[in-house]
């Protein structure tokens, strides 16, 4: 009786220590949520005021950021209800929402490998796009004038690109934003060598991809084990709950 009796406290010592795991692992993933949600709110007002590219493709990143940082502010207080009270629906419902946004992780992943070159190609159009109306409005100026400084580039595909756009059509000039040492006019051909940055843009941001992509993968892979780890101890507490040991 003895043995059986020591038995039941460490099962349930055990299971008290997931429930508080689980709780802490919620507050974690609540307080990410809500970055999140601060993230692509801030992303989404910085893209009004300095995107080239004003269509859906434009405002998804953010949208989708907005979108899953919701979603995780509202498991996460499931999982917290749910492990603080000892809520067998609760801790359920967190724990297969979590399992489906995993899978939807990996299926965003796979396209987002399979259809990369579907994205450069898009950026390029959308780049285009803004450079035939970068005469229109200085909010436009602006915005490519931005993305050139930022990425020492010039023109989509390369500098030669603003012959066919206004206000450069028939000439080699080019907006100053090009030039590697800004300075009024510097874009007036001609130009001394090697003054003007002649990559394009869309080369420019598929290489600084190219060199963040391990940020970004070393992110996602700490993302899919704090979710693991999730799912494990909403399992444990489930098994716990339903076997009608007292956590507490």
């Amino acid at each position: 009786e003895r043995e059986r009796h020591s038995g039941r406290m460490a099962v349930e010592g055990g299971m008290k220590c997931v429930k508080f795991l689980m709780f802490f692992f919620n507050f974690v993933f609540w307080v990410c949520g809500i970055a999140l949600i601060a993230i692509g709110i801030y992303v989404q007002i910085q893209l009004n005021h300095t995107l080239i590219m004003k269509n859906a493709t434009s405002s998804g990143t953010p949208i989708a950021i907005i979108v899953v940082g919701l979603v995780i502010f509202l498991i996460a207080f499931f999982g917290c209800c749910g492990a603080l009270k000892e809520n067998y629906c609760m801790v359920t419902t967190f724990a297969v929402v979590l399992v489906l946004i995993f899978l939807v992780e990996i299926a965003a992943a796979i396209a987002a490998y399979v259809y990369k070159d579907k994205l450069r190609t898009a950026f390029e159009e959308s780049f285009k796009d803004g450079m035939s109306r970068y005469n229109n409005t200085k909010e436009m100026a602006d915005s490519i004038d931005l993305l050139q400084k930022e990425f020492k580039c010039c023109g989509a595909f390369n500098s030669t690109d603003w012959k066919q756009y206004a206000p450069f059509v028939g000439t080699t000039n080019v907006p100053d934003s090009c030039c590697k040492n800004i300075t009024a006019g510097c874009g007036k051909a001609p130009f001394p060598p090697n003054s003007i940055n002649t990559d394009g843009c869309a080369n420019g941001i598929d290489q600084w991809v190219k060199k963040n992509i391990g940020i970004v993968a070393g992110v996602a892979l700490g993302i899919a084990l704090f979710e693991t780890l999730g799912i494990i101890f909403a399992c444990c507490l489930m098994k716990g709950i339903r076997s009608g040991y007292e956590v507490m």
